[in-house]
């Protein structure tokens, strides 16, 4: 007769032999006295059902055996020998004591498997380890880094861990969906992190959405794909810092794509050249009886309408009217007209280096 392990796999009784040792003879011995099983007896269950979790064998037929064991060494009662209710009685203590050891050997288990996973995403988001070494680990977690990836990142209210019902939700979601399809679900610092090869781009798309939604209105970004392990490194900077870029502009758009975003940091990267260009452009405002806030304000609800005055309006809760005499100051003050061409380029990219710069708020 065979038994069977939680893995499935056919196994034959005899290698559970070595996880009985000497539990014919506690029985024999019970029997006979009655008695408890001492300390020493117990911590040898519990260190037979840790080896047996290690060696990978399923508890249900090692409990199975126990019990098999049990019936082959069931002493016959004699008078003046202990009564059955003694010897189910340790048979219960030592098969506790056991699956005690095997549960305990299961969660070290665990904890180290969490462990390496989250030293795994740790290096692979932040390009600590050797690239190569990298790329052989990522396969235990299903990335195939030769390929290119992508990453995006979530950001809600809170801070997620990867037990959350959050991201176990947007997990469930996921594979639901997809499958199996060599995706990295994982949470990093209170954010929801997705990894997905860059030909299932519908991955991440779909991601965005449920994590959206999972989030209460949290915010997306999805970098870049770039290939090899410094490439998801890549990927999630893009993520992170398009989230620090909304941040700072007040970007309310639920979903960004730091390939949509490239134009910000090439603005930023001369930051002295674009200090010179806001104060230019746009320091005449701060002569407005209101300050330059409510006009800056202004132009920047125009630009993002498309300059469409009657959606800019909208906006901003102002008559078509009122919007047009608010513009009109804009060009009175700074001699540049936003319904020009030339000059609504000039005031267009002053703007978005005003929002780069936190200008007026902060002095440049």
């Amino acid at each position: 007769m065979t038994d069977q392990t939680t893995t499935g796999r056919t196994t034959d009784p005899a290698m559970f032999q070595e996880y009985l040792t000497g539990y014919d003879r506690i029985l024999s011995d019970v029997a006979a006295t009655g008695r408890r099983l001492t300390r020493d007896e117990l911590d040898s269950r519990r260190a037979l059902g840790e080896q047996a979790a290690e060696a990978g064998h399923g508890l249900r037929a090692l409990v199975s055996r126990h019990l098999t064991a049990t019936r082959d060494a069931w002493p016959v009662s004699p008078a003046g020998t202990a009564s059955a209710d003694s010897v189910l009685a340790a048979v219960e203590q030592a098969v506790d004591a056991f699956a005690e050891g095997y549960e305990r050997a299961q969660r070290l288990a665990v904890r180290r498997e969490e462990a390496s996973r989250r030293e795994f995403i740790d290096d692979l988001l932040h390009g600590r380890s050797d690239l190569g070494r990298l790329a052989e680990r990522a396969g235990r977690f299903g990335l195939q880094l030769s390929h290119a990836h992508a990453v995006a990142v979530a950001v809600g209210e809170s801070a997620y861990a990867e037990t959350d019902p959050v991201t176990r939700g947007v997990e469930l979601a996921l594979v639901s969906r997809f499958g199996d399809r060599r995706i990295l679900l994982t949470t990093k610092d209170g954010r929801l992190i997705c990894v997905a090869p860059a030909d299932e781009g519908d991955v991440l798309t779909y991601f965005a959405k449920q994590a959206h939604a999972a989030t209460d209105g949290g915010r997306v970004a999805i970098g870049r794909a770039h290939p090899g392990a410094g490439g998801v490194v890549q990927s999630y900077e893009e993520a992170l810092s398009a989230h620090d870029l909304a941040e700072r502009m007040a970007l309310d758009e639920p979903v960004l794509r730091a390939a949509d975003l490239l134009v910000y940091p090439v603005l930023s990267r001369d930051r002295e050249a674009m200090a010179d260009l806001v104060r230019s452009a746009l320091g005449p405002l701060t002569e407005a009886r209101g300050g330059a806030r409510p006009l800056l304000d202004t132009l920047t609800a125009y630009f993002d309408a498309g300059c469409v005055a009657a959606e800019a309006a909208r906006r901003l809760n102002l008559s078509v009217r009122a919007l047009t005499y608010r513009l009109e100051r804009i060009h009175k003050l700074t001699g540049s007209d936003p319904a020009e061409p030339f000059h609504r380029y000039t005031l267009q990219t002053a703007v978005i280096g005003a929002r780069l710069l936190d200008w007026p708020a902060k002095e440049l």
